[in-house]
């Protein structure tokens, strides 16, 4: 092997820097992404959109003001959030049960 040729402060320093590229590509560089594609996300937003809060409130969106949105839950009641707490709301897969498995 490679690392048995080489002196023990190399073999550290090797181990240091493939453990902060580990550290790097599984954990840093796919979170700098979500987050990027949540701000691309909430950019995108326009009035009218059907968007769900952190709290799993269904709203539309009505319009930006800052770091807030105003969203509308039902005719006339509007609320002020943060907009970071808006999300896409989820796609759930049906399943259609059938009488063919009883």
């Amino acid at each position: 092997m490679i690392l048995l040729d080489i002196s023990n402060g190399w073999k550290t320093a090797i181990m240091i820097v493939a453990m902060i590229a580990v550290f790097y590509f599984f954990l840093i560089k796919p979170q700098n992404d979500k987050a990027k594609k949540e701000a691309a996300y909430r950019d995108s937003l326009k009035a009218g959109d059907r968007v769900m809060t952190a709290g799993g409130i269904h709203v539309n969106f009505v319009s930006r003001d800052g770091a807030y949105a105003v969203v509308e839950a039902a005719q006339g009641i509007r609320m002020k959030v943060q907009i970071a707490t808006l999300q896409p709301i989820p796609v759930r897969k049906h399943t259609v049960k059938t009488d063919r498995n009883v």
